[in-house]
């Protein structure tokens, strides 16, 4: 089989052409799973970039320093995390970036998040709520 034909299996599921609801209920799970997610890390005083209903989630670290701590702290509590500094970004726009996808449960996302508030409040990152994280 050629990636092609990988291709046009994929759209037709997604497009509902293969004859089932699949595609449309994956579409829908990706959705919640990823303004769930967004909303919960604002909610908890980051700043998250991007749009919702997008499944990939910049949230902004700002100080260089912390990009290494950030990664560190979510590899020891099993979380997988991009980090993105200079010279991919502007030297003061550092992010970490999740990625949600739609087989991930409440119970994973509940998780991660609570690992995720644990790092954030370890590194003051909450920059909603104060200037200083």
């Amino acid at each position: 089989m050629y990636v092609i034909d990988v291709l046009f299996l994929f759209s037709q599921v997604i497009m509902g052409e293969d004859g089932t609801n699949i595609g449309k209920r994956k579409l829908a799970a990706l959705r919640d799973n990823s303004n769930y997610f967004r909303m919960r890390l604002s909610d908890m005083g980051l700043h998250v970039l991007g749009h919702y209903d997008s499944p990939i989630m910049p949230v902004m670290l700002y100080n260089p320093t912390k990009i290494a701590a950030f990664s560190r702290e979510c590899f020891k509590r099993g979380l997988a995390v991009v980090v993105v500094g200079f010279p991919a970004v502007p030297i003061l726009m550092s992010r970490a970036r999740f990625c949600i996808s739609a087989g991930h449960t409440r119970e994973d996302m509940d998780r991660a998040l609570e690992q995720i508030e644990e790092v954030a409040d370890l590194l003051k990152l909450k920059y909603s709520k104060s200037i200083f994280g």
